[in-house]
C-alpha cells in the first residue's frame, strides 16, 4: 500500500526500501489474522455513513486506486478475481484518487475511458503501460496520444475528457476519498459504512478477507 502521507516523499526522492517493505502485498500478519477482523484494528468504521450508488439491494464494495501506484499494479489481478467470485448481492466499484492536484489526469482517463464504454478493454493496458512499458501518462497531450494508439477515436476521447459528465465524477470522487477518509490506495470501502487497507489488514490478500467479513456485517444490518 501507498500511503497518502508518503506521496509527496516518494515523488520528490523516491519510495525508500523501507516504505516499499513495509507497505507490500504479501503474506505478513498471519497471527494477527486470527480471531477475526477486529474494529479499530483491521478496518474502521465511518462516522457518518457514505451513500452508495450501487443498484438497490446491492452490497458495495469501492477500490480506491491510482494508476501509478505500483501496489494498485500487483492488486489488480487479485481484484479482479475477487470481483469473478464475489456474491451476486455485492457491486464493486472502482474509485481513481486525487491526493493532488496532478492526479487529476488520471482520474479524468479512467472516466473519459469508462463513458466511451471502453474501461473494460483499456483498464489493464493502462497499468501495462505504466508499470512494464514505463510510459509517463501525466498529461492530457501524452495520455490522449497513447488513446489514440489504443484504437480510440482522437476527437471523440478530446471531446467526451473534456465533458462536463467526466468533470462530475471526478467531483463525485473526491467526495467519495475524503467520505472514506482514504489514508493510502488500494483500499476498500464497504457499504457506505467500513474502510479497511494494508496497513490497518496488514496485507491486500487479508483486506479483502476483512472486506468479506464486513460484507456479512452489512448483510446483518440490512436484515
Amino acid at each position: 500500500m501507498w500511503q497518502r502521507r508518503d506521496f509527496s516523499a516518494a515523488m520528490m526522492g523516491g519510495m525508500t526500501a523501507g516504505v516499499v517493505s513495509a507497505l507490500g502485498l504479501g503474506g505478513a500478519g498471519a497471527a494477527h489474522a486470527q480471531g477475526g477482523p477486529r474494529e479499530g484494528t483491521d478496518y474502521v468504521v465511518l462516522g457518518q455513513r457514505v451513500p452508495s450508488e450501487a443498484p438497490s439491494g446491492k452490497i458495495e464494495v469501492i477500490e480506491f486506486f491510482w494508476y501509478s501506484c505500483p501496489h494498485c499494479n500487483a492488486f489488480e489481478p487479485k481484484l479482479e478475481a475477487w470481483i469473478k467470485r464475489a456474491p451476486v448481492d455485492v457491486a464493486v466499484r472502482r474509485v481513481p484518487v486525487a491526493f493532488r492536484p496532478d492526479f487529476e489526469p488520471q482520474q479524468r482517463l479512467f472516466y473519459t475511458l469508462e463513458a466511451m464504454g471502453k474501461l473494460d478493454e483499456v483498464h489493464r493496458k493502462v497499468f501495462h503501460a505504466i508499470h512494464v512499458e514505463r510510459q509517463t501518462l501525466n498529461r492530457e497531450d501524452v495520455i490522449t496520444a497513447w488513446a489514440e494508439k489504443q484504437g480510440l477515436d482522437r476527437t471523440k476521447f478530446s471531446e467526451v475528457w473534456k465533458s462536463f459528465a467526466v468533470s462530475t465524477k471526478l467531483r463525485r470522487a473526491v467526495q467519495s476519498q475524503e467520505a472514506y477518509r482514504v489514508q493510502g490506495v488500494p483500499s476498500l470501502g464497504v457499504a457506505g459504512r467500513y474502510y479497511t487497507d494494508a496497513t490497518l489488514a496488514q496485507n491486500m490478500d487479508r483486506a479483502l478477507a476483512v472486506a468479506e467479513y464486513l460484507i456479512g456485517e452489512a448483510r446483518k444490518g440490512r436484515a
